[in-house]
């Protein structure tokens, strides 16, 4: 039997992300290079959606989202690691135009 290729949807309220290469070693404001394995506070980080379930509301695809990765659940999918979560486990999504932002911008 040929293999197959079965395609990923995800269920319910799940999104599924991909930590931003970026959120590894990092630079202070004075330039100081701090690595990915400093003992530091609870870090949130930045991921990219990737897949979103039907029940999904304020999220999609491509979108680039705020989460703890340390209360998630990781799958490896053809070598790459992803994070599994429910919508309400993010904390905030990066977006170019809204009414209720904060002002900052990425």
């Amino acid at each position: 039997m040929p293999d197959v290729k079965l395609e990923i949807q995800m269920l319910y309220d799940r999104v599924m992300v991909r930590i931003s290469p970026e959120d590894g070693e990092r630079r202070s404001s004075g330039g100081i290079v701090i690595p990915a394995t400093a003992q530091m506070a609870k870090r949130l980080a930045w991921g990219d959606v990737f897949g979103v379930g039907t029940g999904v509301r304020h999220v999609k695809v491509g979108d680039r989202v705020l989460f703890n990765p340390e209360d998630q659940l990781e799958v490896e999918v053809q070598g790459t690691t992803y994070l599994v979560m429910r919508e309400r486990d993010l904390h905030a999504v990066a977006t170019e135009l809204t009414e209720h932002g904060t002002g900052l911008y990425l």
